[in-house]
């Protein structure tokens, strides 16, 4: 009786086993796929961070360097403003000529108000700051002309001497802080400049004999091969570059040399050059050099140059 039951549920036990396999397999499967995501996931993070370090963030800091300067140029240009300003109310200070005094009140107010134009404009909008900065060139004339008329009346006594002395001892004050302002600009300028210089690196030196053949005996070397890496720079502009190598025998003297080139005010010797199209990118350079002079075993000295700059430099020994 007991073995009729069991053979009668059978298939329904094998239902249920085959049940349970497919639910462990089906959720395996869910498994890999929410694992894979994950993987998926994290890669693409990887992606980002690597983006932002290696491009967005120099990009940034370049982007954030240049909206300084931006502002630092409109601060003085409101400096200028303001000095206008201040000399016209020392212009007034000296007259009685009702009439000249309302004139250079106007000019006075529409001073003010190119300000005013000033102060709300943004250091980014490169349009309207050069038209303001344009007018700064015809407010001076204008200041100028009404400076000489009142120079012409010759009216200032010993108490209008006193508030010039004054007024000149603000101007001077405005004047120092535009100048703090320039040096500041131009500090700013010289970090862009030095951030954008080009650098050499991975360098290495092949002399080779009359054969094109590795050599490292003085007495066979007919040519050398040299060249490195000029590493990648975001900041740098783009464009056509004259690389100037100076390579110095034992003694000093320049070897090969095949002209001169412009460094730090003054003309230097140069063994070879080439011209190298840079993109910003990372760049690999060779250069040849053919040896029609005696040569002596010791130290030599590899220097390179670039946009009037010095960027990387060896030495290499023959024997």
């Amino acid at each position: 009786m007991l073995e009729n039951k069991c053979v009668t549920l059978r298939p329904y036990c094998d239902v249920i086993m085959e049940e349970q396999t497919e639910t462990g397999i089906r959720k395996n499967y869910t498994g890999l796929i929410v694992l894979g995501i994950l993987v998926a996931l994290i890669a693409i993070a990887a992606a980002v961070l690597s983006y932002h370090f290696l491009y967005a963030k120099p990009l940034l800091q370049e982007n954030e360097e240049l909206k300084e300067l931006a502002e630092l140029e409109k601060q003085e240009m409101e400096n200028q403003y303001k000095e206008f300003d201040i000399q016209y109310e020392m212009l007034q200070s000296q007259l009685s000529n009702d009439s000249l005094i309302a004139q250079i009140e106007n000019e006075r107010r529409h001073t003010q108000q190119l300000l005013e134009e000033l102060e709300r404009t943004k250091a980014t909008d490169a349009a309207e700051i050069k038209r303001l900065k344009a007018e700064i060139a015809s407010l001076r004339e204008v200041l100028r002309n009404y400076i000489m008329q009142v120079d012409s009346l010759n009216r200032i006594n010993q108490s209008l001497n006193e508030e010039n002395t004054q007024m000149k001892e603000q101007i001077s004050v405005a004047n120092t802080q535009i100048s703090d302002l320039s040096t500041e600009r131009n500090q700013l300028k010289d970090k862009v400049s030095i951030a954008a210089q080009l650098d050499a690196t991975g360098f290495w030196v092949t002399p080779k004999n009359k054969k094109s053949k590795d050599t490292q005996k003085v007495k066979e070397v007919k040519k050398l091969a040299f060249g490195f890496t000029i590493v990648k720079n975001v900041t740098a502009q783009n464009g056509q570059r004259i690389i100037y190598a100076r390579i110095l025998k034992p003694d000093n003297s320049v070897m090969g040399k095949k002209g001169t080139f412009a460094y730090e005010n003054t003309q230097l010797e140069y063994t070879e050059k080439k011209y190298v199209d840079y993109t910003g990118e990372e760049e690999k350079v060779t250069m040849y050099s053919d040896v029609t002079e005696y040569l002596e075993a010791g130290t030599y000295q590899l220097f390179i140059f670039c946009d009037d700059q010095m960027i990387g430099q060896t030495s290499f020994t023959l024997k």
